[in-house]
């Protein structure tokens, strides 16, 4: 196990190497630079040359990515060059907030999505089975920006009980504030990935339901919620445990749309603002540790496998 999590970790390196440069080329080859938003329309083009040498711009595109690399190896991901403050900062500031966030969409889609799952497919082909179907549709089917919007119409113009801007609270200093901020931006993404859960665990439990197995254990007298809970759900989570992976990997860089809705200071925000300036720096410092977290959740998800089952072997 331990051999299997350091080659893991070794092969973080081409991955991330890759990764910077496509980044770097990408954001090379769209129109515009950072100097214009800085000095603004009416500068001389004194202004303009002075800024551009400032900041470095004036040196060659591969000169100015193996700096940027070298010192991205040693822990410095440059400086931002609208706020002016070092860009590993400006995210670790912004972290603790999209992982609070995504915590709690990954436990609401979680409550929403296994009773669905389970219940529908202990139920197949029944009007309750139907049912929760034609929910899971509406799930998938419904824009993330769209609920958001009309949650925040509902809860905060109408009824007026929760913000329609979710600042970031700290979960373990004020609760009662942390999930008051929390609950409408983590609904409007849990609710989506709740469907794409609920298909794919019931999809696992239906196949694992028709299994040899589990007749034998019904056929020992077991009662069902035994066979339900023991057997059938733990055989079942091993699919259901990488998506769930996958999901809260895509709730730490993927939740733009739904930070932009609720102003929440997240790093999907972050890194919204930094494309609106042209943050060169920072975009590529965001998007280089929303690389690490999805590779380092993966890892976790894989080493998780064999607690949930043994047969697994890492060579």
């Amino acid at each position: 196990m331990i051999g299997y999590v350091l080659r893991r970790l070794f092969q973080l390196v081409p991955v991330l190497l890759l990764g910077s440069a496509a980044v770097w080329a990408i954001i090379y080859a769209v129109p515009g630079d950072p100097v214009s938003v800085l000095v603004g329309e009416n500068a001389t083009p004194e202004q303009i040359a002075a800024a551009t040498a400032q900041y470095g711009l004036d040196r060659p595109i591969l000169v100015q990515y193996a700096d940027w690399l070298w010192r991205a190896l040693r822990g410095d991901l440059g400086t931002s060059i609208h706020a002016s403050a070092p860009v590993l900062a400006l995210v670790a500031e912004r972290l603790p907030a999209t992982f609070q966030l995504a915590f709690m969409a990954t436990l609401v889609s979680l409550v929403l999505g296994i009773p669905v799952a389970i219940i529908s497919a202990l139920k197949p082909g029944s009007w309750v089975d139907r049912i929760l179907s034609l929910w899971n549709a509406m799930t998938l089917g419904v824009p993330t920006f769209w609920l958001g919007i009309l949650l925040i119409l509902w809860f905060s113009v109408k009824m007026r009980w929760l913000p329609s801007a979710s600042a970031y609270v700290p979960l373990w200093e004020d609760p009662f504030a942390a999930l008051r901020n929390l609950i409408l931006p983590a609904v409007t993404l849990g609710v989506y990935v709740s469907g794409v859960l609920a298909r794919f665990l019931r999809a696992s439990l239906v196949t694992e339901m028709r299994s040899d197995y589990i007749r034998t254990a019904r056929s020992k007298g077991l009662p069902e919620w035994q066979v339900v809970s023991v057997h059938i759900l733990r055989n079942a989570l091993l699919p259901f445990v990488t998506i769930v992976g996958l999901m809260m990997a895509n709730f730490i860089g993927g939740a733009v749309v739904t930070e932009a809705v609720f102003t929440y200071p997240g790093l999907g925000r972050l890194l919204i603002q930094a494309i609106s300036t042209r943050d060169y720096p920072l975009i590529q410092g965001c998007i280089i540790v929303i690389m690490l977290i999805y590779i380092l959740i993966n890892l976790s998800v894989d080493v998780f496998y064999a607690y949930i089952d043994p047969r697994i072997e890492y060579m």
